[in-house]
Formats: C-alpha cells, structure tokens, sequence
C-alpha cells in the first residue's frame, strides 16, 4: 500500500533498519537511540566540544526550522532572546559545520535566478532523515508543509542534483505608483548539468489565488528549463499552456525519470 508506505516514511523516516521494526514504539526507540549514541555523541566527542548542551540545542533550533530560512547571527540572537543564553555567532556557525560533516543536515544556499549568483545572507537547512529529526523533537511539530520540503529536497540529492534555494527579484510599482523591488523564492533550483529544473513544494493548493501565488516564481524565470510544481494530493499530472507541470507528491517520488522527461 503506496499510501500506507508513505505515511510510515512521513513520520520515521527512510532508514533501512527502521522499515524492518514492527512497531512504532521500537521505531522511536531506534531513531532516538541513534541521534544521541551515534550522531549527537559522535560530534560532541569527535570536536571535543565544551559545551554539548548548547550543541543539544542548536540540533533542536535547526530541527524546528526546516525549509526557513536563517544564518548564524539570527540563530544566536534566537538563543539570546528565548533563552537567556549566550552563544556567539562563530562558535554556531561552527557548530553547523560540525553537523553538516556528521551528515545529519544539509545546507541550501540561496541562489539569484536572474543575476546568476549566490547571495550569502541566509540559507536553508534539512535534515537527511526526517526520522531523525522528528525523534529529536519528540515527534512535536510535524508540520506537514515543512516536512513535504525536507523529504523532496532529499529525493532530489538522492537522485544525484545538486539543489539550491532560488531568488527571483521583480521591479513595479505599488499603489502608490512609487517603485519598489520584491523578492519571490524559488523553493529548489535543481541542478545536474545538462538539466536546470525549477520546483515549488506545494502542500496544498485549494484556491486560484493560491495556484497563482505558487506559480508566479517559476513564470518569472525567463529561461526554457523545466518548471514544475509538486502538491501534497494525489492528482492527475498536468501542465499548462505555459509549461509548468503540476505533478502529485507520490508521482514525484515514484518516478525517478520525472525531471529529465519533456
């Protein structure tokens, strides 16, 4: 049952080992067992770190985040102003880098579509194994929306892209004629040359309004490369007069040719 697959996927993850366990309970048990003797214990011990509770914290500030986008300085002022504590910005940056070594998240940078660069302000992290990062929030907020995002994300580095968060700056006027500059993003710019795709993770979309809204960044790259929108429903796959192809999250996951077809 591909429905039934996907809900256990949703809520302990895509490891091996926890698809053999019988019961959720020993699923939990597995997950939290292996943050914190393997990974959180690895990391602290490894980088002899001095402060393993802040680490602790950090990994629970990133996991309540997913698919936000941050910077070390606003995670500092985030442990300055919630809980009292002091943690300086180089020290988290560190600290980051530390978790991404251990291959328990991944960074997405943010990418300028039009002005082909990268912009370092803020960036985005998932974690590679939604599993592990709902163990360590006590299965507390699974958001169904953010938790969509990390699991495509991760679909897409397993099929060997290299993926980034797109900006796309537009210019108007508002309504009081006067000109300004807005930013719309992009959720994946997806990269593996010769093939460019351009995705929006999607969880629902039940108005035109909102089927507008998720579509207006793709239609404002002016390129040939794919454009593609992924919803949370089981649907039909559909694409428009103006080639962007509405495809169910299940499709996407079960077809491992999608993004290189038409």
């Amino acid at each position: 049952d591909i429905r039934k697959a996907w809900l256990d996927y949703y809520t302990f993850g895509g490891l091996p080992q926890v698809a053999l366990l019988e019961t959720e309970e020993k699923k939990t048990d597995y997950l939290r067992g292996l943050y914190e003797t393997t990974y959180l214990r690895d990391v602290i011990e490894r980088n002899h770190l001095r402060n393993p509770e802040g680490m602790k914290e950090l990994v629970r500030v990133l996991a309540s985040g997913i698919g936000s986008s941050t910077n070390p300085t606003r995670i500092a002022n985030t442990f300055q102003s919630v809980q009292g504590v002091t943690i300086k910005r180089d020290t988290i940056k560190q600290y980051i880098d530390y978790l991404k070594d251990s291959f328990l998240i991944e960074e997405a940078l943010r990418y300028d579509v039009k002005g082909r660069k990268y912009i370092g302000t803020e960036t985005k992290y998932y974690f590679a194994d939604v599993g592990i990062r709902a163990a360590i929030l006590n299965y507390r907020q699974q958001e169904e929306t953010h938790i969509m995002e990390n699991i495509i994300y991760n679909e897409l580095r397993s099929r060997g892209y290299n993926v980034d968060v797109g900006l796309v700056e537009l210019g108007g006027k508002d309504k009081n004629g006067k000109f300004v500059r807005k930013q719309l993003e992009v959720d994946f710019v997806v990269n593996r040359p010769p093939y460019r795709v351009y995705i929006q993770s999607a969880f629902h979309m039940p108005t035109p309004e909102k089927e507008q809204q998720e579509r207006r960044p793709l239609l404002s790259i002016n390129d040939h490369f794919r454009k593609i929108v992924i919803v949370g429903d089981d649907i039909h796959r559909k694409e428009d007069e103006l080639g962007v192809l509405t495809v169910g999250l299940l499709d996407f996951l079960t077809d491992k040719n999608l993004l290189e077809q038409g």
